[in-house]
């Protein structure tokens, strides 16, 4: 169980020495604003006119923040005209030496600590707030409610934008109310963020409900036959033949693939456009597969004539394996052309449809191989490897036993201990999706409706409109404004996007789901705080509502 984080105003002689070198820890290590002292800590020059608001966990501050009310503030003496830039009439607060452990900046624990400090100065009266933010971290702010004022002041290793938060904005970021009476704050009704995610992605109550029934052996009847019905109805879902439903992940059931390919002992092809592309060479290559690699840039769209010179590139190619949907650029690639090539080649097709099966129409019809998963769009719960097959396999007792989809076959997948709570979740997520004969993307107009709003407020978008899939959006952000921080502001404001992976932080790429029904007034929220956080105009829509 998750540790919890206590958020309290620092008191004990322990409590303060761990301050004093988280202090020198965040600001004299990491940011070279003060010189490092061999006995690790830093005693800030206001202490004892400072009130420290922690963060703890398990004992240990993992997050704290000074308020000192006592002018001249330090920014006096950055800005001597400081008093120009506040609000008239209002009683002004510092805050200072705002510092999170690295493990825990990625996450709830700087707003929870930023929304209990502003909850502390309300209750004493004060109705701003200013504070010296890291310039690179400006976005971040500016999702908290903050406001940048006046010129940017500091060295250049350590430069900061001052900023200012008012009661008003404060309550605007967080959701929060005054009372009319002006003493309280009042916490709003909890509401669920908005799941923006290709995985994991929400999932409805009754697939809750269902996960959380006592587990049942897997050699029970009533699991064999919940699990039969399941497999017949995920193979008519994708009209495959068969398919093999294991504990596990869809890179395991690409590993799979990649074993079942290396029994045929002929070369093959992997044909790439994106990260999940280039995710599959490297299946094979671990596999000790012989294939060619074409490598095509990322959001392309091949062409028949780049698969047959594909095609053409290895001797006498058996297989031919792609990813169907390319989630990391949003593009969607159509499956009739490429089984007919395949076929007119004599090559078995191997897909990866990971993240298109359960969002859009998926015809297996003809295809060797394809993977899928519990989560993504069928909106079980993550951990079931799903591996479609258009012949039965073979058992292979030279693989190990977890790769061989000829044992899974032959033990009706339960060859091994399964989670009958995973199978009885998919079996009513499952349901959800039979209701669709779209899929749960629909017919796609919610998606052209999101890439027109995202064009024309002036993002860059990296799937080319004849191919961009209604699952996934994904955003070039403007020159210097990163991806991780705007991720980050949007989650803390209650929208949650794909931007983490190592493959979008290094492209400054964020990403925008619709897997799982999110609605147009959600995502005209979202575009409106992304437009904000990345210095676009302000974002208005007729369409939204």
């Amino acid at each position: 169980m998750e540790p919890t984080t206590v958020f309290k105003i620092a008191t004990t002689p322990d409590e303060f020495e761990q301050i004093h070198r988280l202090n020198h820890q965040t600001f004299a290590e990491e940011i070279p604003q003060h010189a490092s002292s061999p006995e690790g800590r830093l005693v800030d020059k206001f202490h004892a006119e400072n009130t420290y608001l922690i963060g703890v966990r398990d004992g240990r501050v993992i997050a704290m923040m000074a308020i000192r009310r006592r002018r001249p503030f330090s920014l006096d003496a950055k800005l001597p005209d400081l008093d120009r830039w506040l609000p008239p009439g209002r009683k002004p607060v510092e805050l200072r030496l705002l510092a999170v452990l690295p493990t825990h900046r990625n996450g709830p624990v700087p707003a929870q600590l930023l929304h209990f400090t502003a909850r502390h100065c309300l209750e004493l009266g004060d109705d701003v707030a200013v504070i010296s933010g890291l310039a690179r971290r400006k976005q971040l702010y500016r999702a908290m409610g903050f406001e940048p004022f006046g010129p940017v002041v500091g060295t250049p290793e350590a430069l900061y934008q001052p900023m200012l938060l008012t009661l008003e904005n404060f309550a605007r970021a967080s959701g929060l109310r005054r009372s009319l009476r002006g003493a309280a704050v009042e916490s709003p009704s909890p509401r669920e963020p908005v799941n923006l995610m290709p995985g994991p992605v929400a999932v409805s109550p009754a697939v809750r409900a269902a996960f959380a029934r006592p587990p049942v052996s897997h050699r029970s009847r009533e699991f064999m036959g919940e699990l039969s019905a399941l497999r017949r109805r995920l193979a008519a879902l994708a009209k495959a033949q068969n398919v093999q439903v294991l504990p596990g992940s869809g890179s395991l059931a690409n590993d799979l693939v990649a074993a079942q390919l290396a029994g045929l002992n002929q070369p093959g092809v992997v044909v790439s456009t994106g990260e999940f592309g280039e995710r599959l060479a490297d299946h094979a290559r671990r596999a000790g597969l012989e294939f060619h690699w074409a490598r095509l840039p990322w959001g392309a769209v091949p062409a028949q004539s780049d698969i047959e010179e594909a095609l053409s590139q290895a001797r006498s190619p058996g297989w031919l394996w792609m990813v169907h949907h390319e989630t990391s650029t949003g593009v969607l690639h159509d499956l009739e052309p490429l089984k007919a090539l395949a076929a007119a080649r004599g090559a078995k097709l191997c897909l990866d449809c990971i993240s298109s099966i359960g969002a859009v129409p998926v015809d297996l019809t003809g295809v060797f191989l394809a993977t899928g998963t519990s989560g993504k769009a069928l909106a079980g719960f993550p951990g079931l490897a799903l591996v479609f097959h258009g012949e039965d396999p073979a058992q292979r007792p030279d693989l190990p036993r977890y790769l061989d989809l000829g044992l899974w076959a032959a033990s009706e997948s339960s060859p091994f201990t399964h989670s009958s709570n995973l199978v009885a979740a998919l079996d009513v997520a499952l349901a959800e999706v039979e209701r669709l004969p779209a899929g749960r993307c629909g017919d796609g107009t919610l998606a052209v409706w999101l890439r027109a709003e995202l064009r024309t407020a002036g993002f860059t978008l990296i799937a080319p409109e004849t191919h961009a899939s209604p699952i996934i959006v994904s955003v070039q952000l403007p020159p210097g404004v990163l991806a991780e921080d705007v991720g980050l502001a949007l989650e803390q404001l209650g929208f949650l996007t794909s931007y983490r992976s190592g493959y979008l932080l290094a492209r400054n790429w964020i990403q925008v789901s619709l897997m799982v029904g999110p609605s147009k007034d959600d995502l005209a929220g979202m575009i409106a705080h992304l437009c904000e956080l990345s210095g676009m105009a302000a974002y208005r829509s007729a369409a939204a509502g």
